[in-house]
């Protein structure tokens, strides 16, 4: 309650903007491509040394959207010590300009971008903006971690929000120490009402990371929290974290993408960590139009490719529930 009433309190904090140009009126839908999560060292950090791109793939997929995001499981840094965990994941900053062919922003939210401490995640914080790459769920302190970004395209203005809810929350920004956004239920209503009163948002979309590995279904406390943000406001919810894909639901008309899996991972034959989702939203002013999803195969060492002609989710505006579609 006290860091609410903190940020609820703090002095305004400037949104980031990535502005396009700015009209009146939508001229069009907006479109929003989501890449789930991507884990830069290993296989894909040795392929960028080489001066490879593990996102090429998905090259067309990128560009045909007007806004590009993904979810960076791990920090960009050449600073600080690996935390005492099974898992622990830094990239090099080479990995920036790969990640800004293909992306507007990226979010920060989850459990591995302090997996180095606090100081590589700061330097990370620092080589993002001086190379223009944009950022959410992640701050140099927790009223900045809690600001959304702001893009606007089309004279549509929306707000992006990332959370993290799996352990350690050490990794949680503080009153004056650099982290990551805590999925505290609270805040996060909070945040999601601030971003259309304060900022003037016309959509807003939280990016969760939750729920428990390797569970193709969400569990209880996703789907809670999942309609109390939709209830606050949201727009649509996407989440990820599982490391495999989970169940889109519809509640009071807006979709909840409870996991698109992963993107671009670590070497493993987990046959379902190796399938996961590009997903694509069609905007306009009463939130999602239409979405889809197109499969990423996953290679052994963690690369993905999109599968052609495979099946998976799709929806437009007056269907009751998902199909499924060819992408």
């Amino acid at each position: 309650m006290r860091r609410l009433i903190l940020l609820l309190c703090a002095s305004a904090y400037g949104a980031l903007a990535l502005a396009a140009e700015v009209r009146p009126e939508v001229s069009n839908k907006v479109s929003l491509v989501f890449a789930g999560d991507m884990v830069l060292d290993d296989a894909a950090g040795e392929m960028m040394r080489a001066g490879g791109d593990p996102l090429s793939g998905f090259a067309p997929d990128f560009k045909a959207a007007d806004i590009r995001i993904a979810n960076l499981e791990c920090v960009i840094a050449t600073t600080g010590s690996a935390a005492g965990k099974n898992y622990t994941f830094r990239a090099h900053p080479r990995s920036i300009p790969v990640l800004q062919r293909h992306l507007d922003a990226v979010a920060l939210a989850n459990n591995h971008s302090g997996d180095f401490g606090r100081e590589a995640f700061a330097e990370m914080l620092g080589l993002l903006q001086a190379q223009g790459l944009a950022q959410f769920g992640g701050g140099m302190n927790l009223r900045q971690a809690h600001t959304p970004l702001i893009i606007e395209r089309k004279g549509l203005r929306i707000a992006l929000l990332s959370y993290n809810e799996f352990m350690p929350r050490s990794f949680e920004a503080d009153v004056d120490a650099p982290g990551v956004a805590w999925s505290e239920d609270e805040m996060v209503v909070a945040d999601i009402i601030n971003a259309r009163k304060k900022y003037a948002a016309d959509l807003v979309i939280p990016v969760m990371h939750w729920g428990w590995e390797n569970e193709l279904q969400s569990n209880a406390r996703q789907r809670e929290l999942a309609h109390s943000m939709i209830d606050a406001g949201a727009d649509v919810i996407i989440g990820g974290h599982p490391h495999v894909t989970q169940e889109i639901e519809h509640y009071r008309g807006k979709p909840i993408i409870y996991s698109v899996g992963n993107f671009v991972m670590k070497e493993t034959d987990n046959a379902n960590q190796r399938r996961g989702w590009l997903l694509r939203l069609e905007l306009d002013r009463s939130g999602v139009s239409a979405y889809s999803t197109r499969v990423a195969q996953i290679s052994m060492d963690g690369i993905p490719q999109p599968a052609s002609q495979t099946m998976s989710p799709c929806w437009q505006r007056g269907q009751s529930a998902a199909g499924s579609c060819a992408q």
